[in-house]
């Protein structure tokens, strides 16, 4: 009797053995920008270092060429999740009753937009910029927010020129057909160590967007409440990889071989334009200036009342 009983404990262990492993939830992510370029790497590198399947999640990351096109993607839902969209960019629709919400932020302030020249060029300041064409992304892009801004806090009158992404935008800058190009690090970091390209500014040039969240993560809002755990996972799952990538030398290592950059550049890219609390997923600022920007640079007809803005942001508990 016992030695069937252990016989059938023995083999519902093995058959529970051979089973499958829980099936992964499946995302589509839209993540704005080239790859290799800002501060998207949580989606690649989570994903390859297992930790979005840690939580439970297998991820299908796709690129889009602007923020417009991310947000574009999850209204229409086409994906899950969008990484990396134009904050002012998002109220606009969202105040039109666009069904997208924000669910974390990608980064905030003003150190990794950098504008910047070729190593000849006579430009060496915002003021040298006027009558020049200054490049910016796209139109709700952080980018386009960014040189709005710089055009009302300078005073200097540079013609603002969309050249879509960095790499484009590079081509441009070389090439001579826009005087001031757009990046955002780490991509020409590489660059500017051997100094074929000289950065001229930050988009902290103005200083309202040195404190302020400028680019975020949206969901549809449909799915969002029939599955707010899966989204929870998701930006959990973000956070702890980047927590790798900023704390162990496995993560430095895998971050400089997406940007495709030397570990010194890396070092660089993350010290000086990426920093820890500027990619924290659950930290939104200066929030009653983004607000106003988005009035005054007419992403929104009025400003979002404080109940817009409480069903606006649906950021996951930590």
């Amino acid at each position: 009797m016992m030695f069937k009983r252990v016989g059938a404990v023995t083999l519902a262990a093995m058959i529970a053995g051979l089973a499958p492993a829980a099936a992964l939830d499946r995302l589509k992510v839209a993540v704005g920008g080239q790859k290799g370029v800002g501060e998207t790497f949580p989606v690649e590198l989570g994903q390859a270092a297992g930790i979005f399947a840690k939580h439970g999640l297998d991820l299908d990351p796709l690129y889009t060429d602007s923020s417009g096109e991310t947000l574009q993607a999850v209204i229409s839902r086409g994906v899950q999740v969008g990484v990396a969209a134009g904050f002012t960019g998002v109220m606009g629709p969202f105040s039109k009753g666009a069904p997208v919400r924000i669910i974390g932020s990608t980064f905030t302030g003003g150190s990794q937009l950098y504008w910047y020249v070729r190593a000849d060029s006579p430009i060496h300041s915002v003021a040298d910029a006027e009558g020049r064409t200054v490049s910016y992304s796209s139109t709700g892009s952080s980018a386009h927010t960014s040189v709005q801004a710089l055009l009302k806090y300078s005073g200097v009158k540079f013609k603002p020129t969309p050249t879509g992404s960095s790499p484009n935008t590079y081509a441009a800058v070389m090439s001579g057909q826009v005087d001031v190009g757009w990046a955002g690090a780490p991509f020409g970091v590489e660059q500017l160590q051997k100094g074929e390209i000289r950065l001229v500014w930050k988009a902290n040039a103005a200083p309202d967007m040195d404190k302020q969240t400028i680019r975020v993560m949206i969901a549809h809002v449909d799915d969002l409440k029939a599955r707010p755990d899966l989204y929870k996972r998701f930006v959990d799952a973000y956070e702890a990889t980047i927590d790798w990538v900023y704390s162990t030398p496995e993560g430095l290592k895998a971050y400089a071989a997406w940007a495709s950059l030397s570990e010194a550049a890396a070092h660089r890219a993350i010290e000086e334009f990426l920093p820890r609390a500027a990619v924290d997923p659950r930290r939104i600022a200066g929030l009653d200036e983004a607000l106003d920007d988005a009035v005054t640079f007419k992403y929104t007809a009025s400003r979002l009342t404080a109940e817009q803005v409480k069903e606006l942001f649906q950021l996951p508990a930590k």
